[in-house]
């Protein structure tokens, strides 16, 4: 059996970075990400540096493009690391945008720099069509080809296939890396659908103690969410992802604004206060090929679900500015999506500290919140009127809060339990990562109740490191 080694992702929900062992010349990396929250250890700096062997590595597979699996990359390739690096077309678009904005926040400012580092990484992306076999090492020791399945978590995320067999004795073994796996009824997103089978399966687990409500009932849970903030007569702030929550929550806005009858809606500014958030959805519109078929149907219909009237972007930090302080002042409605997801950096910051003490303002929040993080305090202490600190300022929080589940790009605890039972050949091993120890418990419980039931055979190590 393959040996796979983790340096990240294993016993918590961020840095996902996973060395499967072919044999004692070749490795493949599975992702390469930046810890994050309670993950983040206090002497960051150390933990960014890798500092594991990259000797053998063959080459680097990008399952998406979300800074927990890509955000390591810049010291990978300081410490060295010259091969290629494998993703989706989709993902070969939208890498050098993260990984340029990673470089200005936590590397450098150097604009030679910048150009230098960016024109080596476009030298090795390697972009690969979903589902089909590409060849990684093919020599007297053995052969490894890798196929990337459509994940459903963001555009351009991936699972991915490896198939490897030894030159001398034959043998063959298939193992999955899951990435992050979306689930059904997504926006803009087709569903995963499982692999034919393999031996082992590297499973992420981030709610794999938790069922999401109907995804189907999102739109009017979300619209039910934002009218009743509207009705303080104040802000809605949303902390969202740059890449792929920003977009679902515009085309999920587009269609309440299309089929909306009162003119709050009609009227209702929606800002996305984030640069690299307009630069994704410029990119995202660009990929309509891959978006799924409920999204080109709205298209045909002549309707722009990323691109509508009512939609306002701000770029400059002047022009944030402003909009923070006329905003904060006035209580005039508007939604505004900014980032960072988890309150953990970004332009969410500005509008959280001028707001947040007003109980006019909402803070609604559409994904999961780390421990940790300022999200999860906000997202925790608000409902009781507690406090959250930010850049050392203590902030009462009066503002309203509150959490819209059903918009998680994870799977369930359901979804990710069918990912494995609609297999063909079932996995004799899997490793639970990515996730909380309680969901990795919980979800370890589950899959072994499901083999039981079978009557199989599995082992399921959920804290390995």
């Amino acid at each position: 059996m393959l040996n796979i080694l983790h340096h990240g992702g294993a016993t918590g929900v961020t840095g996902s970075c996973h060395q499967l062992i072919l044999n004692s010349e070749h490795s493949l990396l599975i992702d390469c990400g930046l810890f994050q929250g309670e993950d983040a250890a206090k002497d960051s700096f150390e933990q960014l540096q890798i500092e594991f062997d990259i000797a053998t590595v063959k080459a680097l597979v990008i399952t998406h493009v979300h800074i927990d699996h890509v955000g390591r990359l810049p010291y990978l390739l300081a410490a060295g690391f010259k091969g290629p690096i494998i993703c989706s077309e989709p993902s070969a678009k939208l890498l050098p945008l993260v990984i340029e904005d990673a470089l200005k926040i936590g590397f450098t400012r150097n604009a030679d720099l910048i150009n230098r580092f960016q024109a080596q990484l476009e030298s090795q992306i390697v972009s690969v069509p979903y589902g089909k076999w590409h060849s990684v090492v093919n020599d007297p020791i053995g052969t490894t080809h890798i196929k990337l399945k459509r994940a459903g978590h963001i555009l351009g995320s991936c699972y991915v296939e490896v198939a490897y067999q030894d030159a001398a004795t034959r043998e063959k073994e298939r193992v999955v890396f899951s990435g992050d796996l979306g689930a059904p009824h997504a926006p803009l997103l087709p569903a995963p659908q499982s692999p034919y089978g393999c031996d082992q399966l590297v499973l992420e687990s981030t709610y794999g103690n938790r069922t999401h409500p109907d995804r189907r009932q999102r739109q009017s849970v979300l619209k039910n969410a934002i009218e009743q903030a509207l009705a303080n007569g104040g802000t809605v702030m949303v902390p969202a992802f740059s890449i792929g929550r920003t977009q679902e929550l515009l085309y999920e806005l587009e269609g309440i604004i299309a089929g909306a009858k009162r003119s709050q809606w009609k009227d209702l500014e929606i800002i996305v206060d984030s640069p690299l958030a307009a630069r994704f959805t410029k990119v995202y519109r660009e990929l309509k090929p891959y978006w799924d078929k409920e999204a080109q149907a709205r298209l045909r219909s002549g309707r722009h679900p990323l691109n509508f009237a009512n939609l306002y972007t701000v770029d400059s930090h002047v022009e944030h500015e402003q909009t923070v302080e006329y905003l904060a002042k006035t209580g005039r409605p508007a939604i505004v999506i900014a980032a960072s997801g988890m309150c953990a950096g970004g332009r969410i910051m500005n509008y959280l500290k001028a707001m947040l003490s007003d109980a006019r303002h909402q803070v609604l929040f559409v994904g999961y919140q780390g421990a940790g993080t300022p999200g999860r305090d906000i997202q925790q202490y608000g409902p009781k009127g507690g406090w959250v600190e930010i850049d050392g300022e203590r902030i009462d929080i009066k503002a309203g809060v509150t959490s819209v589940s059903g918009y998680s790009a994870h799977a369930d605890q359901q979804d990710l339990l069918n990912f494995v039972k609609r297999m063909h050949r079932w996995p004799h091993t899997i490793r639970l990562v990515h996730g909380d120890q309680g969901a990795r418990e919980a979800l370890k419980s589950e899959l072994e109740a499901l083999y039981a039931r079978k009557g199989k055979d599995v082992e399921v190590v959920s804290s390995e490191w």
